[in-house]
């Protein structure tokens, strides 16, 4: 079974080889775009549409000859690293739409980030590709360049002007520089690639955005997690770059947006259950660069709406933290950790307690932080709440429960 990658260009500047692969095979499969550019092929033809599924368990029963063709190079984005998976299989790649787009432009590309909004979701597309000096992105019909523009503009990442390819090796092939307010407007063919590329430098946020710099309830500022608290917590975390991350409670949002900085190429999600603080929370993302998914709601109800996490920071627990840390060490991934902060001894008793009883490795530590004020031409230190940062690992699953 072979898997030929195939351009826009059809047969055009497929090799003789393939072509002989080709016509000796008895089972031609590809997009319907691919299938047409063969109107004399003798053998059976199988379009690709719908699930996967279904068309690997036909594959895995089939005994005779197979060709399957796909779009520049099946590695790339491609059906060539799932069906490699299941079946045995031979792979011959075309060049990519990615390498023809860089030629197009005359830029090299080995530094360029890539990725795809093809047929997935454009959430968290700021956060991974905030601070790159060029990106390229393959598109589809939905997360079209328009969208692309928009998206960015929302996140006042209008450091980057644009170059849309389309139809590459094709009869409309067309390639146009545009800013994001002239590429949101423009007319595109469905087949494109588009490329950023900053037009200036932009100064990227560490661990730690200072407390002012997040948007917060009004007259009663400070309902945030502190910067100090909030880099040791994440510290605590141990995030991974393609980490899964719950903040509960997020209100500002400033860990979630932090945690989303940390794992870019993984995926955040918050509850709040202040409908305004849960608003300042989305004016936060947009200001700074973290898409996240935040939704109302107090925990744990809303919490099956998650996919299991590798890491959960818990900012208060609302007053029901016996079912709140059942649920969300249930759900936790072996080894995940779970940051909890709190301001009392009581609280900090039960949830060892706890914790313990739900086979978690337990530990803690107390911050006492005071920050520099100046008083007249002398300087003063002025203290924070005092606050218990724990964390838990799960060990073990959970009684019942199987890895």
């Amino acid at each position: 079974m072979k898997m030929i990658g195939i351009g826009d260009s059809g047969i055009e500047n497929l090799l003789p080889q393939y072509m002989d692969w080709i016509e000796q095979s008895a089972v031609l499969v590809g997009g319907e775009r691919h299938l047409a550019f063969f109107p004399q092929y003798q053998g059976e033809k199988i379009p690709i549409k719908g699930g996967i599924k279904p068309l690997v368990e036909k594959l895995q029963l089939e005994t005779r000859n197979v060709v399957i063709l796909v779009s520049g190079d099946p590695l790339f984005y491609g059906l060539g690293n799932v069906l490699a998976k299941k079946l045995a299989i031979e792979i011959y790649p075309h060049t990519s739409s990615i390498q023809l787009a860089f030629t197009k432009l005359q830029e090299s590309w080995q530094d360029a980030y890539v990725t795809s909004v093809h047929g997935r979701s454009m959430k968290g597309l700021a956060q991974k590709i905030d601070g790159q000096k060029k990106v390229a992105i393959l598109t589809d019909e939905t997360n079209s360049p328009n969208a692309i523009a928009t998206y960015l503009k929302a996140f006042g990442m209008t450091e980057y002007d644009a170059f849309v390819a389309e139809n590459l090796e094709g009869e409309n092939e067309r390639c146009r520089h545009f800013t994001l307010d002239e590429m949101e407007n423009a007319q595109f063919y469905p087949l494109n690639v588009v490329i950023l590329k900053q037009r200036m430098p932009v100064q990227l946020s560490t661990m730690g955005i200072d407390d002012d710099a997040f948007i917060q309830r009004k007259p009663e500022k400070g309902l945030v997690t502190k910067k100090e608290i909030r880099v040791l917590s994440l510290h605590a975390l141990e995030l991974q770059i393609d980490s899964v991350a719950w903040d509960i409670g997020t209100c500002t949002g400033s860990v979630a947006i932090e945690m989303a900085k940390q794992a870019r190429e993984g995926q955040v999600y918050a509850i709040e259950k202040n409908e305004y603080d849960l608003e300042n929370c989305m004016q936060n993302q947009l200001r700074h660069r973290a898409d996240i998914t935040a939704i109302l709601g107090k925990a744990p109800a809303r919490l099956d709406e998650f996919p299991d996490p590798d890491a959960i920071f818990i900012g208060g627990t609302g007053g029901n933290m016996e079912e709140l840390l059942e649920v969300c060490v249930k759900r936790l991934k072996p080894n995940g950790r779970i940051v909890i902060n709190l301001a009392t001894l009581e609280n900090l008793v039960d949830a060892q307690r706890i914790f313990k009883s739900l086979h978690c490795d337990v530990s803690f530590i107390q911050a006492s932080i005071a920050r520099s004020k100046p008083i007249l031409n002398l300087t003063r230190l002025q203290p924070l709440t005092p606050i218990f940062i724990v964390t838990a690992r799960k060990i073990q699953e959970m009684e019942g429960e199987h890895s």
